[in-house]
């Protein structure tokens, strides 16, 4: 019992959630008790150096360092001051970063990599996510109708025969490729919707005919129709493992938004005129 308990998701990220406000309340304890002092602590100093080193690709100078510290104590003169006269309130776009900023730091707690077993059974109850399409291996014979007239059908036939006592048929030039080894999306693209369908009720072996494309007719012979089937796991590992952690975040996103709106009681004053029709 103890050991699902720990690889519950949900509990992670409670428990770096914790961690991140907890370190969050440790750096800012002494700004938070002392109103009227500001610590530019050693991690913000390490951050002031990091942020200049990103931007101009060397170290900042003993100048250009107190630069950046007189910049950082005057935006948290500004902010406190701010704060004081509410300029914080009915602001949208504060009101709005400050949900984004929390909204970042849930959606920063990673799960625990799943298992194979959750893999799996992620896999057995969406299958339909996960299909792989018929493949084909097909040879063809193209014949144009514009230049048979009358006389396609026999011609056909005759060419029908021809190939099944073994015979050699060309049939009329063409770009098509005599022969396709795909899949069914690929059989497509090169054939035309019609043709595709078709090949979806012929039968494997022989030669079958005629079968429409959007460039006329053709003897088929269907060598190998692999149809489609569900995906295995070792095929589409990188796809289920990124759709069920996606899955999860969403699921712990969620649980922990309902845990924070539980915690609060909502009034909407005039709620009677959402109703009401605009006159």
């Amino acid at each position: 019992m103890i050991h699902r308990l720990l690889r519950e998701p949900l509990l992670h990220f409670f428990a770096v959630g914790a961690l991140l406000f907890g370190a969050y309340g440790m750096l800012h304890q002494g700004s938070a008790n002392s109103p009227d002092e500001i610590v530019v602590s050693r991690g913000q100093l390490q951050n002031l150096r990091l942020q200049f080193e990103r931007v101009w690709q060397r170290s900042a100078t003993a100048p250009e360092l107190q630069v950046l510290i007189d910049n950082f104590v005057k935006e948290e003169i500004f902010y406190r001051e701010g704060i004081t006269l509410g300029l914080d309130r009915d602001d949208p776009v504060v009101r709005r970063r400050i949900g984004q900023k929390l909204e970042f730091i849930v959606e920063s707690a990673v799960p625990p990599p799943p298992t194979d077993v959750d893999l799996q059974a992620w896999l057995d109850s969406h299958a339909e996510r996960y299909q792989i399409e018929p493949d084909y291996s097909l040879r063809q014979v193209y014949f144009d109708p514009a230049r048979h007239g009358d006389k396609l059908a026999a011609e056909i036939a005759a060419a029908r025969r021809s190939l099944a006592a073994g015979k050699e048929v060309t049939g009329d030039a063409t770009m098509l490729p005599p022969s396709l080894d795909a899949a069914a999306t690929e059989a497509q693209r090169v054939f035309g919707n019609e043709f595709a369908d078709a090949l979806k009720t012929l039968p494997v072996g022989g030669w079958q005919g005629p079968v429409t494309s959007a460039f006329g007719v053709h003897l088929v012979s269907l060598t190998r129709h692999d149809p489609a089937r569900t995906a295995t796991l070792a095929e589409a590992r990188a796809e289920v493992e990124r759709d069920l952690i996606h899955a999860r975040l969403q699921q712990t996103n969620a649980a922990f938004y309902d845990k924070l709106r539980a915690k609060y009681a909502v009034r909407v004053e005039g709620a009677s005129a959402i109703a009401e029709p605009a006159g």
